[in-house]
This record gives structure tokens, sequence and C-alpha cells, in this order.
């Protein structure tokens, strides 16, 4: 089936709704939209999109263990068939994975937290990467997990990447990991779209003028298994126009799949 499909990295739901993150999804023509760090409850998040969730869109939504942390959710045009996570015992309820049954599609939202290098937040990054590679390597069928991975694979991938070697985020650890994912049978679809291009960047700090210099990181992608790779026919990063008409640090990534 044709489908359009986002996501998002909002940087807290209820701040998003309130800069421009209802309007977006108002006019948007996506049919699925996968969130990451809603920051959110499940009631709070379900509150904070209320207009949209009254013009049609549906909420499923994998609230955070810890508060202010992570949270990620699945907007669709109508319910999903079926609901889950990747089966993890540690990180069953941190709310960094969800994914929905739509007929024959299986679509996942993933935030991959940031880490830093040496640190037991790095650690715990890695112990989550592990996990889910596993679950990931397994599936089968047509499959699309999207969201922030908080990895940019490749040098092309972010502007500064000679400055930042040894930073978390491009460590060759977190690289390699992607590289598995993609030897495995996933498709990043936006590079395979965009072969030669810096970027597209996703995401771009708010300090400095790194928004206006385009000085930023390709971290939110879509890795797609399946018949469906071959139908991503058109991918774009939906880059505010101005630094102040950006709900989120992050854009919204979208793939068109014919």
């Amino acid at each position: 089936m044709a489908i359009i499909l986002s996501t998002v990295n909002v940087n807290g739901v209820r701040a998003a709704a309130t800069k421009g993150m209802l309007a977006w999804l108002d006019a948007t023509e996506a049919d699925i939209v996968c969130l990451q760090e809603t920051r959110a409850t499940d009631a709070q998040t379900a509150a904070a999109l209320a207009p949209a969730l009254a013009a049609g869109w549906v909420l499923t939504h994998a609230e955070p263990e810890s508060k202010g942390r992570a949270g990620v959710g699945i907007l669709s045009r109508r319910a999903p068939d079926a609901v889950l996570g990747f089966g993890s015992t540690e990180f069953a309820a941190s709310g960094r994975y969800l994914e929905a049954d739509f007929g024959e599609l299986t679509v996942a939202s993933v935030y991959v937290h940031s880490g830093e290098e040496n640190t037991p937040k790095q650690d715990e990054k890695y112990r989550f990467m592990a996990e889910l590679g596993a679950y990931l390597k397994a599936r089968t069928g047509e499959f699309v997990v999207s969201g922030d991975w908080n990895i940019a694979p490749a040098e092309v991938d972010l502007k500064n990447w000679k400055g930042n070697q040894k930073s978390a985020g491009f460590l060759p650890e977190e690289r390699a990991w992607i590289a598995e994912l993609l030897a495995a049978g996933y498709v990043d679809v936006v590079r395979a779209l965009h072969p030669d291009v810096a970027g597209p960047y996703s995401w771009w700090s708010y300090r400095g003028r790194a928004f206006d210099n385009d000085s930023g990181w390709r971290i939110d992608y879509q890795l797609a298994r399946g018949e469906l790779t071959g139908r991503a026919k058109q991918a774009v990063v939906e880059r505010a126009a101005a630094y102040d008409q950006r709900w989120s640090d992050h854009a919204p990534v979208t793939v068109q799949y014919r």
C-alpha cells in the first residue's frame, strides 16, 4: 500500500504543541507520524495533542518511567491492529521503543538516547543497542523502524565530523552497530534516495548559529526492510524556514512509499 511516513523528535510534546507542532500535524499529508522524546505521560501527551486527536489522529504512546526523559509515540490516521515493544527486560518501561501493526506493515518508533563517552550513560546506551539490535535482526516482513537514533552513520552525516570523532553519536562502536543493521538487510531509505549529499541534516543545536549555518547532524532516519524498501520514492527533511519557526531542535523526516 502507498504510505507517507514521518518521524520527528519533538523535544517535549507539551512545548512543541504550543510552538507549531499542532499546525504541522494539521497540514501534513503523512499517514503515520513517529514521535520521540515526548517527555510526558500518556495522559499528558494526549492532552497536549487533543486538537489533533479531535481532528482524527489516533495516538499510541509509551510513556517513560523516568520523568522528563524519553517517551515515544505513533500518530496514525487509523487505529493500529496491534501494539507491542521489543521484549526487553531492562528497557521495557523506558519509553524508547514502540511498534504498531497496520495490516501487513509494522511501523516502529525508536529513541536511542544520546549517551556520553566513558560514562554509565554510554554503557546504558550500548546495552540498549545490543538488545534492540538482536531484536531488529530477527525481524522479517514489511517493517520500518523510524526515529532518533542519536548516531550519525558516516562522515557525510554531520557537518563537523572531524571535531566529533570522539563524541557520542559518532563513535566507531555506534557507527558499526548501524552498519550491522544495514548488513542484516535494512535500508537507510533517506540515504538511499540522497546518496551523494551532505546530510540532509535533521538536528541542529540551539547553541550559536548552528541552524543558520546548517551545521547539523543526520541522526533521524528510517530503516526499512522487505518490499517496502523498493517503494521509497521521495524523502525530505522538513527544515523550518527560519530559526524562530522551529518547534523542536529536530525537523520531521518524511518518506513517501509508493
